[in-house]
């Protein structure tokens, strides 16, 4: 039977004590302890692992080896449970650094106003700072130690030296018009009609950027040869609006105005363009207590957003 249940973090503290010292006695002065406490608490926890772990050798105290594996797991666990009373505190104080942030278009609209929020109403010190562009630039910035984190779409291959991907959820690309868009009611649309309208598509070196090309390709359009390159969603969500043009653009960021009905996917099969969303961080990052509140924010802020997204990690 495990009895972890019942161990006390008084108890690792007195043994560690004890170990460093080889004296009840001397333990019992550094903790400000009886020794009649200290011998107690040793044999209440020499109970719980059911075996000794200290013996009597002349005037002083030898740990069995027994003890000296427990000692090991023993210290580990009062420094981590110290540190994380450290890194507690540190979250109270004022004139906390920033949590740098940096968001790919694909997140800022959908999930990272919700997550500021939740971050506000949690009361923390430490001020937020969101930077957008290209993901190239933001994981740069990344890799450079200027940003602490970047939530977006799964880099290349080569782009992930130095870095580790968390995926979140899955997004995928759509080509989208305003509801009042002759083809907004079709339920079939052919290459002719698309390239009619003007287009708005990713930038070339943008994330998303190859895999809107192959898709082209994947399904026998030819390539508009005017069209306008963007990553930004503000005036791409004005000229879809206003001008009548099909936005190629993830789903993730005009996830409410699909929802709302105010823009409607185009039905092309954009399947092939699937790809993993999620947080990107230093491979040797120390861990940074407020950084990691945020992200856990950002976990919990897509679970709330699972009914939005086209494929959700948990399903």
């Amino acid at each position: 039977m495990n009895n972890s249940s019942q161990l006390k973090l008084h108890q690792l503290e007195i043994f560690v004590e004890v170990a460093r010292y080889r004296s009840v006695t001397r333990a019992a002065e550094s903790l400000n302890l009886t020794q009649p406490a200290v011998t107690r608490t040793l044999r209440e926890l020499e109970a719980i692992c059911r075996t000794a772990l200290v013996t009597r050798e002349g005037r002083g105290i030898r740990i069995t080896p027994q003890g000296e594996t427990f000692l090991r797991y023993a210290g580990e666990s009062l420094a981590a449970a110290r540190n994380g009373l450290t890194a507690i505190s540190d979250l109270s104080l004022g004139d906390r650094p920033a949590i740098r942030i940096g968001a790919l278009p694909t997140v800022s609209a959908l999930i990272m106003p919700g997550a500021v929020s939740r971050y506000l109403a949690e009361s923390l010190r430490n001020p937020l700072r969101i930077s957008t562009g290209e993901n190239r630039a933001l994981l740069d910035q990344l890799r450079a130690g200027e940003l602490d984190l970047v939530m977006g779409r799964l880099p290349a291959p080569e782009s992930m030296a130095n870095l580790v991907f968390e995926p979140l959820y899955r997004d995928i690309v759509v080509f989208a018009v305003h509801n009042s868009h002759s083809l907004a009611r079709r339920s079939t649309v052919s290459a002719a009609e698309i390239a009619n309208s003007p287009m708005l598509v990713p930038t070339s070196v943008s994330i998303i950027g190859p895999f809107v090309k192959r898709l082209f390709i994947e399904q026998g359009l030819s390539y508009p040869s005017h069209v306008i390159e963007t990553v930004s969603d503000s005036f791409g969500r004005a000229f879809t609006r206003e001008h009548g043009a099909i936005w190629i653009i993830s789903r993730g960021v005009i996830a409410a105005e699909l929802a709302s009905g105010e823009f409607v996917a185009l039905p092309i099969n954009t399947q092939s363009t699937l790809g993993a969303v999620g947080i990107c961080i230093r491979a040797n990052q120390q861990p940074n207590p407020a950084v990691e509140i945020f992200a856990n924010i950002l976990r919990d802020e897509v679970m709330s957003h699972a009914d939005f997204l086209p494929e959700h990690r948990s399903q």
